[in-house]
């Protein structure tokens, strides 16, 4: 009893020790690809949410961790190589960092590419002395024998340094007691000045000495202040003596024109700070072996080769979705085969209640059934294909995709970051709109957002693999069958990738006139997935978020589809009446009404599209053996379908409006209503077009 009431006496100091201690706010920074996002999750572990920038529209992740008593938050500021605010991802870090208040700037940098680094390092130390330097991939470093002095580097910088590996859960300890004592001014970090031309400094010497600011460092205020790229206005709204200040500045700006500085003012920022970086670099990294990075310029000699690189790309491609469609057919019957079994059982149950039979039928064969289809069909799948594609992002060529694509981009007047976004679309599309927000140019990120529903997302795969299967791969006996659905379904993903470069064109010379822009894409080194993480966190961020939206839109879309196919006007549902009246305009494009209907009703979200066509097609209004192919192909075929419907549905799948999710996400990101109706029409006008052509031809050449 009393060391029970010792512990919570012990609680409840503890408790009021930390409201007493104020928690940090610590800025992270890094370039991409340094493990920066890895730190802040292994630091912040689930606290963590994502807002948005107070007066901005870009998100930042925020979190929270405790040490010493004092609950510290953590803003995960977007990856950038500069803050010279050329991008949108550079002016957001450098507008943090300069004017919201931040007690420790946390820069995370690759031990293996220091000297490239060191650049953003530099700029983060005119603006602000809280500096903690994190080195992180040191075991990367250790294992390609590059040797830095860390003890040297921390007195050249005069900032702390901490040797971090993040994948092996080394050195985070110490990074918390680095924050704790720049936060506490324990540790003495009085950063290294970069010196610049001896002109130049002498312009930001007399507009310091001028300026009187609340709280910016005076030196940087009067770099930026100098800068002709650089929008002013807030820095000026921190300086209480502004018409002086103004006059001295323009006094230094005609001085440095006279001296033709002022047009090269970036150029020599930029050579000072490379110069400052190199020669701390000379002086703290020892490089003994290159043989590492010769295996990486091995393999990339390859896979981004003009020759080899679109092939391995496609043949990657195709082994993801072998893979993919051969390891999803058990689990998806052994699935299936569950969700009879809970049908059967709940028959039983609610006939042993006595329930009314449409009460039954609504429940079992209207919700429960869409939503076993839907499990049944895109789990398994997706369970397998997220974690190889996030291995893909893990071993790191992702961005080299990118590196392929782009010259086909630039043809097409947009940025070979589309790529990436393009990409992110196989998941979901809403996911691939939301990263447009990578693309600099406002022209281009537009053009990323509309076309990108071009790419098949993961609510469409269930659809593409099972027509694919039941009417073209069928053909072939097993096991070469799985290697033709590969063959085709690959076909189809390349077919919508090419409609992505020409629809690109075609908006950059009509609606969205421009050049395209360059931009810089850093090669991260090829690394050893992390096997386990990459399953959990595919799993658990990707596969179950996915799947669980689509439950979500089922258990309603189930519903009403029962109600529509089981509603009786003149002998015919409802769901005939409707699918009847679109039927004239339907044929045209090769479909059907019911097929067409499907669409419609798959707006919420595009997996219930064939659970819509079966449960229209059945004359008692529920649903037939969701696992047997074989049974589907004879109920479509039963119902008109030839191998010119197949192809049609095939395409408009792949061409048609997005879903409901992909434009809220279009109209929150883009601002406008007219932007989201063009992602809406402009994928719709061009299915419907490209279904009447194939089917008008196919009538031409007699072929059906």
């Amino acid at each position: 009893m009393l060391f029970e009431k010792l512990v919570q006496a012990n609680d409840n100091i503890n408790e009021m020790y930390l409201k007493q201690r104020k928690g940090y706010t610590i800025a992270l920074l890094g370039n991409p690809n340094v493990g920066k996002s890895t730190v802040f999750n292994e630091l912040t572990g689930m606290n963590q949410h994502t807002g948005n920038w107070p007066g901005k529209t870009v998100e930042l992740a925020k979190g929270h961790y405790t040490h010493r008593y004092r609950q510290n938050q953590m803003i995960d500021l977007p990856g950038t190589y500069s803050l010279l605010a050329h991008s949108s991802e550079e002016e957001v870090t450098r507008n943090y960092v300069c004017f919201e208040p931040c007690d420790v700037c946390l820069v995370i940098c690759d031990a293996t590419v220091l000297e490239r680094n060191l650049n953003l390092v530099l700029q983060t130390m005119e603006i602000t002395d809280h500096v903690v330097l994190v080195l992180n991939l040191m075991d990367e470093a250790k294992k390609k024998n590059i040797t830095i002095d860390t003890e040297k580097l921390a007195k050249l910088l005069k900032v702390r340094v901490v040797e971090m590996s993040a994948r092996n859960h080394e050195g985070f300890e110490d990074v918390k007691e680095a924050i704790e004592e720049v936060g506490n001014r324990v540790s003495d970090t009085q950063g290294a000045a970069v010196r610049y031309a001896k002109d130049l400094e002498q312009a930001i010497a007399a507009v310091a000495d001028v300026m009187k600011t609340r709280r910016l460092n005076t030196r940087f205020t009067a770099l930026k202040l100098l800068d002709p790229e650089v929008d002013s206005t807030l820095f000026y709204e921190d300086i209480e003596n502004q018409e002086e200040t103004r006059a001295e500045v323009e006094k230094q700006i005609a001085r440095l024109k006279d001296k033709d500085l002022y047009e090269r003012f970036e150029d020599i920022v930029v050579h000072a700070l490379h110069e400052r970086a190199r020669e701390i670099s000379e002086e703290c990294i020892i490089f003994n072996n290159a043989s590492y990075q010769n295996r990486d310029m091995r393999i990339d000699h390859v896979v981004t080769s003009k020759g080899w690189g679109l092939v391995w790309m496609v043949v990657l491609l195709s082994v993801i979705f072998w893979i993919t469609i051969s390891g999803a057919n058990v689990p998806s019957e052994m699935l299936s085969g569950m969700f009879e079994d809970l049908q059967v059982w709940l028959h039983q149950l609610f006939a042993s209640w006595s329930m009314n039979p449409y009460i039954t039928s609504f429940i079992v064969d209207g919700v429960v059934k869409t939503c076993g289809w839907v499990i049944s069909v895109m789990l398994p799948p997706m369970a397998i294909f997220f974690p190889m594609f996030t291995l893909l992002e893990d071993f790191g060529y992702l961005p080299r995709i990118a590196f392929n694509l782009d010259g086909f981009f630039q043809k097409a007047c947009t940025c070979g970051k589309q790529a990436l976004t393009m990409c992110m679309g196989f998941g979901c599309n809403a996911v691939g709109v939301s990263g447009a927000r990578i693309i600099d140019s406002p022209r281009e990120r537009l053009i990323a957002i509309i076309t990108n529903t071009f790419v098949p997302c993961n609510g469409r795969f269930p659809t593409l693999i099972s027509i694919i299967t039941m009417f073209f791969a069928g053909v072939v006996a097993a096991p070469w069958n799985g290697l033709l659905s590969t063959l085709l379904l690959t076909g189809v993903i390349v077919f919508g990738v090419i409609l992505t470069f020409l629809t690109s064109r075609f908006l950059s010379k009509t609606l969205l006139k421009g050049v395209p822009s360059s931009f810089t894409l850093e090669l991260p080194p090829y690394r050893r997935p992390q096997f386990g993480k990459v399953i959990v966190r595919s799993i658990f961020d990707r596969t179950l978020f996915v799947l669980g939206r689509a439950v979500s839109v089922a258990i309603p879309a189930g519903a009403i589809i029962w109600l529509l196919a089981n509603i009786q006007v003149q002998d015919a549902s409802l769901l005939q009446h409707i699918s009847l009246f679109l039927d004239p305009f339907a044929h045209l494009m090769g479909l059907d009404g019911v097929i067409l209907l499907a669409f419609l009703l798959g707006f919420p979200a595009n997996e219930i599209v064939v659970p819509i066509m079966i449960m229209a097609y059945l004359a008692n209004g529920s649903m037939t053996d969701i696992g047997d192919l074989a049974v589907l192909k004879e109920l479509f075929v039963n119902n008109g379908w030839t191998w010119v419907t197949a192809i049609c549905t095939l395409m408009f799948s792949l061409v048609h409006f997005p879903c409901a999710t992909t434009l809220l996400t279009i109209r929150k990101e883009t601002q406008s209503w007219k932007w989201t109706a063009v992602s809406f029409l402009l994928p719709t006008v061009l299915g419907i077009l490209l279904c009447m052509g194939i089917n008008l031809l196919a009538h031409i050449f007699l072929l059906v």
